[in-house]
């Protein structure tokens, strides 16, 4: 009886112990509500990153990853709540997410009071790295200001005249003044800045402001549009006649189903994050491949960044040798890295991921159901003065 008890129990312990070397990563984003597309992306990339890094294992040194899923449903109060549990009762190693920015934010402060690392994606307000931020917040997506810079430099030109319209959140705001910054490098002059609510539906005043701020200039004018979800104003300015004052659109890039309303927009340019033919390396090559074969479709916007994520993951456990967060933070300050957009970095000073983005033109192709950003020309880390904004 009791040989059978001590077996019992060394069982348990045996299974305990197994258990507890488990690989936990939390994986926190707005799985219902208007994001729910760019969260399946990003956790579908996220997935198949820890695919791709670890030989389809979905081991690191023999160490299982288990993801547990939490969706936020795009509110801060909850992304924070999840955070915390996820910290606290299932004991994650690390976490990753969320979609919002605004959920970001109320996620930052949780990773500091736990002492555990937040990889940021694809939330993009400049922020998170930024006044938010704190030393175990790491970011792989972009921030405004990498749209900013990469949007500036495809825009620079002579007697170029810029007028925006964003969203009037975390992200527009961030993204705006990311944007306001990086045209006056380029000698850019911003004539108007258009904020409006994320549920606005009726466009007319707003495209009344910017169309008379903007008709009595002389140059190239742009109308430079930021906007995330439903609802994308193009279509309704556009309705207005914008060409009669001699305004074009710009704007950055989007996800495949946002580029399906931009065939009337040939043309446009701008600059991206990712757009499946865009790079050329081994590890797109592998995700385009594998997504056509999963899902019968290309990979998108989100999913390239959540894939950045998986593997950022994987290869900062590798390189720490544990999970010990202060292991893994020396591991990533400076660390580099293969995704499908080619080589990243975390920049040591705000945890920043720098990348490659992609100034593009919109054309419309026969047979293909969205306009195609055309690559004009790739914009290498270090042709992107991206500011440091925590200090």
């Amino acid at each position: 009886m009791k040989r059978t008890l001590l077996a019992g129990m060394v069982s348990a312990l045996a299974l305990a112990s197994a258990a507890a070397a488990d690989i936990k990563i939390a994986h926190i984003y707005g799985k219902t509500g208007p994001f729910e597309a760019y969260a399946k992306q990003s956790h579908d990339g996220l997935m198949l990153g820890l695919e791709y890094a670890t030989g389809g294992t979905m081991e690191i040194n023999g160490e299982k990853i288990v993801v547990i899923e939490k969706d936020t449903q795009l509110k801060p109060e909850n992304g924070k709540a999840l955070l915390e549990e996820a910290y606290g009762d299932d004991e994650v190693d690390l976490a990753i997410g969320p979609v919002s920015s605004g959920v970001a934010l109320a996620m930052l402060p949780v990773a500091e009071e736990y002492e555990k690392i937040l990889i940021v994606e694809p939330a993009v307000a400049d922020s998170i790295t930024g006044e938010n931020w704190n030393r175990y917040i790491f970011r792989t997506s972009r921030n405004s200001s990498q749209d900013a810079v990469s949007s500036a430099i495809a825009l620079a030109g002579d007697n170029v005249k810029i007028a925006t319209l964003a969203q009037d959140y975390a992200f527009g705001r961030d993204g705006i003044a990311a944007f306001r910054e990086a045209l006056a490098a380029q000698g850019i002059e911003l004539v108007h800045e258009e904020y409006a609510p994320t549920d606005t539906t009726d466009f007319t005043a707003a495209g009344e402001r910017i169309f008379n701020a903007m008709k009595d200039l002389d140059g190239d004018k742009k109308l430079f549009v930021i906007w995330a979800g439903g609802g994308n104003p193009l279509g309704k300015i556009n309705a207005m006649d914008p060409g009669r004052f001699g305004i074009e659109f710009a704007g950055v890039g989007n996800i495949l189903a946002a580029l399906k309303g931009f065939k009337d927009y040939e043309g446009m340019e701008g600059g991206t994050y990712y757009y499946y033919e865009l790079p050329d390396n081994e590890v797109n090559d592998w995700l385009v491949k594998t997504h056509f074969e999963r899902f019968d479709s290309p990979p998108d916007f989100f999913t390239a960044g959540g894939m950045a994520a998986g593997l950022a993951a994987v290869e900062a456990i590798r390189k720490a040798g544990s999970t010990d967060t202060e292991a893994l933070i020396s591991a990533m300050e400076g660390m580099e890295w293969e995704t499908p957009k080619g080589t990243m970095r975390f920049r040591p000073e705000d945890h920043q991921a720098l990348q490659t983005m992609y100034h593009f033109k919109l054309t419309v192709q026969d047979g293909v159901e969205w306009a195609v950003p055309e690559l004009v020309r790739e914009l290498a880390i270090d042709e992107m003065p991206i500011p440091i904004r925590n200090q």
